[in-house]
């Protein structure tokens, strides 16, 4: 949605069918307005509920909310829309609005999706309405789903030690060429027994190996807000790993995602599958067949999972969203100051704020 070409519905259900070799579907409420849920649904419909993971994510209110643009819909803990003592409310009924879209009657993981810092740390959100939806069986397993921008570091860590006995999962961006700052919450999460769920894990579509210039984006192409001259830079590093994927017989989407795999408390990886224009792009279903062929275990050595981190090193390459050194002004759904629980939570991880969480190229 909203990356590459458009698909038509029934060739956008096949992708997101769930089969023996990719049994897990990744879906969020807000995508579409319930559209993604909606597709997902046909998708599934039919299929044994013990035969696939259909992992939810909820948290933007675009039922009472009103979309600001390019930002999208306000967080359900927006306090313009509701109190802390109506958040477990809307957290069920999002819920039960997403299950009957998806025609199932549980999750196995729903996910908080995208919080602002009240979602991080608030004791309402999580130990009342998070976990009454386990309790009720509408989820299996519960996880925090950061993003779609990076960062949120320290943010994250708040979250997983106030509420980590409730959380199972994280949702992380990381891949070969964006180890920063997504690694420096694996520790955490290795320590608060919560498994890992990387996303965007092919780069951009870099990884896919046909990513167009960026002159050919769409103009709605959610990957024309990253910074002038990506493309370039990220063919070249990979020209630099292609080898050893090559060695494995891997193909640059497989490395990718055996190179995450690799890294420590990661147990799910998920690119997305872009369909991109041109001639020479590939048929997505070639893309979905690579990602179904990944190995089960990692075949890298540890001398080549080195060597593809050297190369794809971004420390300070952008300016990061949550809490930050950096940020100044009135509070905003995706920035906000350090406050002093969080700066103590950083020596806690050996994390230095002013040198690890900010832009300096």
């Amino acid at each position: 949605m909203h990356f590459g070409m458009p698909l038509d519905e029934d060739r956008y259900a096949a992708l997101l069918r769930p089969d023996d070799h990719i049994h897990t579907v990744v879906t969020a409420d807000v995508y579409g307005a319930g559209g993604a849920d909606e597709m997902v649904g046909t998708a599934i419909a039919g299929l044994p509920r013990d035969s696939f993971q259909l992992v939810a994510a909820i948290g933007h209110d675009f039922y009472q909310g009103e979309r600001d643009g390019a930002k999208g819909f306000p967080r359900f803990t927006d306090p313009r829309l509701r109190p802390p003592e109506r958040f477990a409310d809307y957290l069920e009924r999002a819920c039960e609005a997403s299950l009957v879209r998806c025609g199932v009657d549980h999750f196995d993981l729903l996910m908080l999706h995208n919080p602002d810092r009240i979602g991080y740390s608030s004791p309402v959100v999580w130990e009342t309405g998070m976990a009454r939806l386990r309790e009720q069986g509408l989820t299996t397993c519960l996880g925090v789903a950061p993003g779609p921008a990076n960062g949120f570091t320290l943010d994250i860590l708040r979250c997983l030690e106030r509420f980590g006995e409730l959380i199972d999962w994280a949702m992380l961006i990381l891949n070969p060429f964006e180890p920063w700052p997504g690694r420096l919450v694996l520790p955490a999460c290795l320590d608060a027994n919560v498994r890992v769920l990387a996303r965007v894990v092919d780069y951009g579509g870099v990884f896919h190996d046909d990513v167009p210039d960026e002159a050919d984006l769409a103009p709605n192409d959610h990957r024309a807000f990253r910074p002038a001259g990506w493309v370039d830079q990220a063919r070249l590093r990979l020209d630099r790993v292609r080898a050893i994927g090559d060695r494995h017989g891997l193909t640059p989407l497989q490395l990718a995602c055996q190179w995450t795999l690799a890294q420590p408390a990661v147990q799910c990886v998920v690119p997305t599958l872009i369909q991109e224009p041109g001639a020479a792009a590939k048929p997505v279903e070639q893309k979905r067949d690579e990602l179904a062929h990944v190995p089960a275990t990692v075949v890298l050595t540890t001398d080549e999972i080195d060597e593809i981190t050297e190369i794809g090193e971004n420390a300070g390459c952008m300016a990061l969203k949550g809490g930050s050194p950096v940020y100044s002004g009135a509070e905003a759904p995706d920035g906000w100051a350090l406050d002093d629980d969080l700066r103590r939570l950083a020596d806690r991880w050996n994390i230095v704020p002013d040198r690890d969480l900010v832009q300096t190229h």
